[in-house]
């Protein structure tokens, strides 16, 4: 019974996403980088193997076979859309993960992954073959020199701003926002040194998202932001000073000065596309942020100092 539930949620999510148009190879090829994205995002227990082995795969193909690789006591499933939802107890476990899993789009808080993810050996070795295979038209002219626009933008190379840090993949795409060609040039993520020396700031900020250009800042919209997290639109902030050390007074300064950066770096992010997160290390920093302004996404890192 349980075998036949799950089968019948992948066929339905299967014939949904067979109605999109049909694509050429090239579109395939960003499938297959798309779906090593995603994957990135998800802790498995065998450090991505099947992943990359089944990278070609529609997402819901990928989700079915690769399923049981994935590290399932580190991952939650919600049904937020109620679409997933099966009539038979005995599939609800095993039917609902995969279900969720293998949306086209999964809904905010459908998936939440416990603890930090590092993206797995054999994914990341994936995607530095493909920086130096070339096998993107989009990589290839991003190595002579030219930045090139997303696949739904006119194709206009521009001046290459910033080299991309060695060993990196394929850098996302912009984010399907309306934007003319100045504002969607300004809204791709750009890798840039890093701004501070920190080393225990800069750790915890390649670590915990994690980043998607390590050792790097990421500049959207002309403002640098602390990491762009794999597989997601998440621009992030990271806090690691010792809040808790401070005295009232200096803790309230912190927070108003805080608050006016953290305002302009969301307003950023979200005019580009992006979601914006602040991490923090530790609870109280969290607290008095939220309670100055309880609208933020604001995470306990834990990184110490």
């Amino acid at each position: 019974m349980r075998l036949r539930a799950c089968i019948a949620i992948l066929l339905f999510i299967s014939g949904c996403a067979a109605t999109e148009p049909i694509t050429k190879e090239p579109a395939a090829r960003g499938r297959r980088s798309a779906n090593l994205q995603r994957a990135a995002a998800l802790p498995w227990r065998d450090g991505g193997r099947c992943v990359v082995r089944e990278a070609s795969q529609p997402w819901p193909v990928l989700v079915e076979r690769c399923y049981p690789a994935l590290d399932q006591g580190r991952v939650e499933f919600h049904d937020t859309t109620g679409r997933c939802t099966v009539a038979s107890a005995d599939a609800a476990t095993l039917g609902l993960g995969v279900c969720v899993l293998a949306a086209p789009e999964i809904a905010v808080g459908a998936v939440i992954v416990l603890g930090v993810v590092v993206v797995g050996v054999a994914i990341k070795e994936e995607f530095d073959a493909y920086e130096l295979r070339h096998l993107y038209p989009e990589e290839a002219g991003a190595s002579r020199g030219t930045r090139v626009a997303s696949r739904d933008a006119v194709a206009k190379p521009e001046p290459k701003l910033e080299p991309e840090p060695a060993g990196q993949g394929r850098q996302p795409p912009v984010p399907p926002v309306p934007v003319d060609r100045t504002r969607r040039a300004s809204c791709e993520p750009v890798p840039v040194p890093r701004a501070s020396k920190d080393g225990p700031h800069n750790e915890c900020a390649d670590r915990f998202p994690p980043n998607r250009y390590p050792g790097m800042d990421v500049s959207v919209g002309g403002v640098r932001f602390d990491a762009l997290q794999v597989g997601a639109w998440v621009l992030w902030e990271i806090k690691t000073h010792q809040f808790d050390s401070y005295n009232i007074f200096i803790q309230d300064r912190e927070i108003e000065d805080e608050i006016k950066q953290l305002t302009k770096e969301r307003d950023i992010a979200r005019a580009c596309g992006y979601e914006f997160f602040v991490g923090v290390s530790t609870e109280a920093h969290k607290l008095a942020l939220l309670r100055q302004d309880s609208t933020f996404k604001v995470v306990v890192t834990g990184c110490k100092r």
